[in-house]
C-alpha cells in the first residue's frame, strides 16, 4: 500500500521463508506421502497443541502441589518449547516452523479475543453505579500514584543511565495497570472472592481497569498521531466515540430485548446466540479498522451483554471450557515462546534487566503505598488487610504477558527485553498468592468468644435464626420447622432466609438484601417465591416472626462464606442448612443427591460462628393429617444433645407440638466425664422430672447394651414421629454408639443422623442433626 509506512525492522530481526501454495492443510498418510504428515498444516497444529499442552500439565502436576498457579506453569511450557529452550534444537524445530507459528499464534490470539469478550459479558456494570468512596478511591489512586512515581522513574533511567531505553516509559505504564480478570482470578484462587476484602478488591480493579481502558485508547491515537499523522488519528478517534455510542444505545437495549424474549427458566434461543456470536467478531473487525485492537471491540461488545443469566451464563457455558482449558493456555504458551532468556550476560543486556526490575519494583512499592496509606489512615482499616489490598492490586497474570506481548509486537522492545519482563510476571504472579494467603484470613473473624447457641439464649429471648436453600422450593422444609418450633410474642423468632444461587455467567460474587416489608417483589428478583412465601409466613404470625430474605450469587466453594458473614452480622444462634439428598414425598425415591451441596454443608460445620442444624427433610414435617406435631429427641449425651434438647424445649411450648425425650443409658454405667455428666444431668432434670411446664412432654429411658441395641431402638423410634432431633456427637465415643460409626456413610450427619437418613429406612420421618456452637 503506498500510503502506508513499512514496519522498521533491523537485519537481524529479519528472516526469509518459504511456503508451498496452495497450501497443504491434510495429510494422506506417511507411505503415501514420504516428506511425512508433518509437512500438511493440520497434522503439525495437532501435534503442536499436543506438545504445548503436555508441557504445561507436565510442569503443573508438579507445581500445584507447591501452590503455584497455572500461569507459570504455562511460561515455563512456552519457554521450554521456544527458543529459550528446546526450540534451539533442530529436531524440535521442525514443530515450531516460522511459517507454521503463524497457524497457532492465529488460534491463540483467537482465544485471547474470545477471553476478553467473556470477561466483558461478566463483569457486572451495576457495580460501578454501587461502587462505594472507598474502592472508588482505590481504584482510582492504585492507577494515578504509580504513574505519578514510576513515570519519572522510567524517564530519569533512559535519560541519565540507559540510552537505548525509549521504553521504559511504556514499560512503567503497563506495570502500573490492574487487568480486572487477573484479580478476579487471583481472588477465586485464593478463594476471598466474596469475602469483605475480596468485594473491595473487585470493585476497585474495574474502576482501574476502566481508567486503564481510556488511558489505553488515548495512548495508541497519540501513538498514531506520532507515527502515521495527526488526520488519521482524529479519524481513529472518532470512529471510537461513533463504536461506543453504538455499543452503549443501540447494542446494549438489542441484549435487554433478548433476555425479554426469553421466558423465565427457558434456555436463550441459539439464533440470538449466533448472532450475538457474529457481532463479536463484527466487533473485532471494526475496532482493527480504527486502529485499536480486536479485543478492544470484543471486550467493549461484551460489556452490552447483561451478565448472569439467561444470556450472560449461556454464553459463557458454551464457551467458558474450550476456552480455559485448550485456546488461553495455547496463548500464554505461543507468547512465552517468543521469548528470548538464551542470552550472554553482557554490561548492556545487565543493565536492561536491573532498569527493569528497578521500574517494576517501583510501581510495586507505589501501588501498594497509595492503597495502604489511605486504608490505615482515614478507613481505620486492619494493617494486614490494608497491605493484602494492596498486594492483590499488584497481581500480575496473563493480561499483562498479553499486553507486554502486544507491545513488542509494536516493536518498542526485542524478544531479549520481552524475556526480562515475562520474567518479573512470573515472580509476581507467584509471590503474591503466597503473601496474600500469610496477611489474610478471612476465616479468623468467625473465631469470637461470644456464646451463640440456643442453650445460652435468655428465656422468652428473640431466637435467631438463618435458614439455607439452594432451590425456592426448598423454602418449604423451612417453613415447616419454623411452624414447629412455635413462635409467638412470647417466644418470638427472627428468620433470615438466605437463597444461595450459583456464580455462572459473571465474575463478581452478588449479595443481595430484599427488603420484603416494602415492597413484595423486586424487579430483578433471584428469589421471587421465597420472598412471597417468607412474606406470607410473616403475616401469618403476626407479632410472633419476622423474615428476612437474602439473594447470594457467588461459587460453590465459596458459598459457605456468604453464610457464616451472614450469620455473625446477623447475630444468628442457629444456622439450619439442608441435606444434600432430597427424596420424592410421595413415592419416598430418591430425586438427587448433589456433591456440592455436601461440601458447602461441611465447610458451614468447619467454620459456623453459632449452632448448626442440618435438616433432612423426609417428607413427614408438615404434611400429617392431624393438627398435632410429633417430635421426638434421642439424648445419648454431650454439647450437641443438650443444644438439641434446648431446641426442642422451646417447641414444645406450643400447644400442637408433643416432645418425647428418649434417654438412652448404656448397660454399664462408666463415669468417663464427671463434669459432661453433671451438666447432662442438668440439662434433662426438668424433663425427667416433669417440671416444664408445659404439656405434651414425655420422657422414656432406656438401657441398651451396645452400638446395635442402639439402632434398634431408633429404628423402632421412625414410624412415631413426624421429626427426630440428635446431636451429631462428633468425636465422642461411646459404648452406646460402638460398631455404628464404621458404617457411617455420611459423618457430617453424626452416627444417628446417618442411621435414620439411610435409604433402607422403611418410615420417612425428618430429620434435624444438631451440633453446637465449636468456634469459642
Amino acid at each position: 500500500m503506498a500510503d502506508s509506512k513499512p514496519d522498521q525492522v533491523s537485519e537481524e530481526q529479519q528472516q526469509l521463508f518459504c511456503s508451498e501454495l496452495p497450501p497443504k492443510v491434510n495429510s494422506f498418510g506417511y507411505w503415501v506421502w514420504k516428506k511425512g504428515p508433518l509437512k500438511r498444516s493440520l497434522p503439525l497444529l495437532q501435534m503442536q497443541m499436543i506438545f504445548i499442552l503436555g508441557a504445561i500439565h507436565m510442569f503443573h502436576s508438579g507445581l500445584k502441589r507447591f501452590g503455584v498457579p497455572m500461569l507459570i506453569s504455562e511460561i515455563l511450557a512456552g519457554i521450554l518449547l521456544g527458543q529459550s529452550g528446546l526450540g534451539r534444537i533442530d529436531e524440535v524445530q521442525m514443530f515450531m516452523t516460522v511459517d507454521s507459528q503463524h497457524i497457532i499464534g492465529t488460534l491463540g490470539i483467537f482465544g485471547y479475543t474470545l477471553f476478553m469478550f467473556l470477561i466483558g459479558v461478566k463483569m457486572d456494570m451495576s457495580m460501578i453505579s454501587t461502587t462505594g468512596k472507598k474502592a472508588l478511591a482505590v481504584g482510582i489512586l492504585s492507577l494515578v500514584a504509580p504513574l505519578i512515581i514510576t513515570l519519572p522513574v522510567a524517564v530519569v533511567l533512559w535519560q541519565a543511565w540507559i540510552n537505548h531505553g525509549s521504553y521504559f516509559p511504556y514499560i512503567a505504564v503497563t506495570h502500573c495497570l490492574t487487568p480486572f480478570p487477573v484479580i478476579a482470578s487471583l481472588l477465586a484462587d485464593l478463594k476471598i472472592l466474596n469475602s469483605e476484602l475480596g468485594r473491595l478488591a473487585l470493585s476497585s480493579a474495574i474502576v482501574s481497569d476502566l481508567f486503564s481502558i481510556f488511558l489505553t485508547i488515548a495512548t495508541i491515537v497519540a501513538k498514531t498521531g506520532g507515527q502515521v499523522s495527526k488526520e488519521r488519528a482524529m479519524i481513529n478517534m472518532i470512529s471510537s466515540v461513533v463504536f461506543l455510542l453504538v455499543v452503549v444505545y443501540v447494542l446494549r437495549p438489542a441484549m435487554f430485548w433478548v433476555v425479554a424474549q426469553t421466558p423465565e427458566g427457558r434456555p436463550v434461543k441459539n439464533a440470538y446466540l449466533y448472532a450475538i456470536i457474529l457481532g463479536l467478531f463484527f466487533c473485532g473487525l471494526s475496532s482493527d479498522f480504527f486502529g485499536q485492537y480486536s479485543i478492544f471491540g470484543a471486550f467493549i461488545f461484551g460489556l452490552t451483554v447483561p451478565d448472569g443469566p439467561p444470556l450472560g451464563s449461556a454464553l459463557v457455558e458454551k464457551l467458558e471450557s474450550l476456552l480455559s482449558l485448550v485456546l488461553m493456555p495455547i496463548f500464554m504458551v505461543t507468547c512465552a515462546m517468543r521469548a528470548n532468556l538464551w542470552w550472554v550476560p553482557s554490561r548492556e543486556m545487565l543493565d536492561d534487566a536491573l532498569a527493569n526490575f528497578i521500574i517494576l519494583f517501583v510501581s510495586l512499592i507505589a501501588k501498594v503505598g497509595a492503597c495502604y496509606i489511605p486504608l490505615v489512615r482515614y478507613c481505620n482499616m486492619a494493617r494486614k488487610d490494608a497491605l493484602a489490598l494492596g498486594l492483590i492490586m499488584c497481581a500480575k497474570g496473563n493480561v499483562n504477558v498479553a499486553t507486554q506481548s502486544f507491545v513488542k509486537d509494536s516493536g518498542l522492545y526485542d524478544d531479549k527485553v520481552f524475556g526480562i519482563l515475562l520474567a518479573g510476571t512470573a515472580l509476581n504472579a507467584g509471590f503474591v498468592p503466597f503473601l496474600v494467603k500469610k496477611l489474610y484470613d478471612p476465616s479468623r473473624k468467625y473465631a469470637g468468644y461470644q456464646k451463640r447457641n440456643i442453650m445460652h439464649c435468655k428465656h422468652n429471648s428473640e431466637l435467631r435464626i438463618l435458614a439455607c436453600v439452594h432451590e425456592q422450593d426448598g423454602v418449604t422444609s423451612i417453613i415447616n420447622l419454623l411452624n414447629a418450633s412455635n413462635p409467638n410474642q412470647d417466644n418470638p423468632i427472627s428468620i433470615y432466609v438466605l437463597h444461595l444461587i450459583e456464580l455462572i455467567g459473571r465474575a463478581s460474587p452478588v449479595f443481595i438484601s430484599h427488603d420484603i416489608q416494602k415492597r413484595t417483589v423486586s424487579n430483578h428478583s433471584y428469589s421471587e417465591h421465597i420472598i412471597l412465601a417468607m412474606n406470607r409466613y410473616q403475616r401469618s404470625h403476626e407479632g410472633g416472626a419476622t423474615a428476612h430474605v437474602f439473594t447470594a450469587i457467588s461459587p460453590p466453594k465459596l458459598m459457605h462464606e456468604d453464610t457464616c458473614t451472614l450469620a455473625l452480622n446477623k447475630l444468628a444462634v442457629f444456622i439450619v442448612i439442608p441435606f444434600h439428598r432430597k427424596w420424592n414425598y410421595i413415592s419416598g425415591s430418591l430425586e438427587s443427591d448433589e456433591q456440592r451441596i455436601r461440601n458447602f454443608n461441611c465447610s458451614v460445620l468447619d467454620m459456623a460462628p453459632c449452632s448448626i442444624g442440618i435438616l433432612v427433610d423426609r417428607g413427614q414435617l408438615g404434611r400429617s393429617a392431624s393438627k398435632s406435631v410429633f417430635i421426638a429427641v434421642i439424648f445419648l449425651g454431650g454439647n450437641d444433645d443438650r443444644e438439641s434438647l434446648a431446641y426442642a424445649t422451646r417447641m414444645a411450648s406450643g400447644a400442637n407440638v408433643s416432645l418425647t425425650v428418649a434417654h438412652l443409658l448404656p448397660m454399664e454405667d462408666k463415669k468417663t466425664n464427671g463434669w459432661e455428666n453433671i451438666l447432662d444431668d442438668e440439662s434433662i432434670k426438668d424433663i425427667k422430672h416433669g417440671n416444664v411446664g408445659f404439656e405434651g412432654v414425655n420422657y422414656i429411658q432406656k438401657v441398651v447394651k451396645d452400638g446395635p441395641q442402639t439402632a434398634l431402638a431408633v429404628r423402632s423410634m421412625a414410624n412415631e414421629y413426624d421429626l427426630i432431633i440428635v446431636g451429631r456427637r462428633q468425636g465422642l465415643e461411646s459404648s452406646l454408639t460402638s460398631g455404628l460409626t464404621e458404617w457411617s456413610e455420611y459423618p457430617e450427619l453424626g452416627t444417628l443422623g446417618d442411621l435414620l437418613a439411610a435409604s433402607d429406612l422403611e418410615s420417612n420421618p425428618s430429620v434435624l442433626v444438631v451440633q453446637q456452637q465449636r468456634k469459642l
